[in-house]
């Protein structure tokens, strides 16, 4: 469903202050069940001939676990054309008033009840960008909110530069925010969004969500764009991933 362009006007305002932007109703009803069917056709047909790293699980001995199926755009024609959709690109190259490169489409999910808490911590320090612009846009397919962990923002924190990470014990964010602060956490704003909607967030905006404490899934569809300016660092990506994976492994988690 095509945005208005006072509704593309208003998340440009608030993009550019707070860090991220909610368009409300941004899909419609028969694009999210598409969506819902084609992941549960994914996971069906094609993830059982896909690498180990491609789905993650938060017990793997659980399918229902799944928190994570990375890289959808290498492995299925119908999820490689979402990120080149028009409504996509324009609104991403908007935001980051450059073009934009199109770096994938994920599954994030937190199953009921055992869906971990998302640490703080800034996309960019994933990204090894420079400069550090680009965006993630988050299509919910599930209500979420508070019980089932819904992203919570620190509104303007993507002025703030990249902030130092370190290890932490969440399985699938490998390094998050070395000193969330009292003042973060008492001004984070938590996103309450419906199917249909869409978020989007800079690459450097402070955000986490808590545990799904629910009986309900969470489940929602990311893509990552690039601004074209940004350039990225392989050899400090290449040594991060290395070290990333080969814990993953001895965690059985992959």
């Amino acid at each position: 469903m095509p945005a208005s362009s006072e509704t593309l006007a208003a998340a440009k305002a608030d993009f550019d202050r707070d860090g991220y932007a909610v368009i409300r109703g941004f899909q419609t009803t028969d694009e999210v069940q598409q969506l819902e069917e084609e992941i549960s056709r994914y996971v069906r047909d094609i993830l059982p001939h896909q690498p180990s790293d491609a789905a993650f699980y938060e017990d793997k001995s659980h399918p229902e676990t799944l928190f994570r199926l990375s890289c959808l755009q290498d492995f299925s024609s119908y999820f490689a054309q979402i990120p080149k959709q028009e409504r996509f690109v324009d609104l991403s190259a908007m935001l980051l008033k450059d073009t934009v490169v199109s770096k994938g489409i994920q599954l994030f999910g937190k199953a009921p009840r055992v869906g971990n808490e998302t640490p703080s911590h800034q996309d960019g320090y994933y990204f090894t960008l420079e400069p550090n612009e680009a965006l993630t846009v988050w299509l919910p397919l599930d209500r979420t909110d508070e019980e089932n962990g819904s992203i919570c923002y620190v509104p303007g924190s993507h002025k703030r530069g990249l902030l130092p990470h370190g290890r932490g014990d969440t399985f699938g964010f490998s390094q998050g925010l070395l000193d969330y602060t009292d003042e973060d956490r008492a001004t984070e704003v938590t996103i309450v969004a419906d199917p249909g909607d869409l978020i989007v967030h800079h690459s450097l905006t402070i955000h986490r969500a808590d545990p799904n404490r629910s009986d309900r899934r969470r489940w929602a569809i990311g893509l990552v764009y690039y601004a074209g300016r940004a350039k990225v660092d392989t050899a400090a990506r290449e040594a991060r991933d290395r070290v990333t994976k080969e814990e993953w492994e001895a965690a059985g988690k992959v």
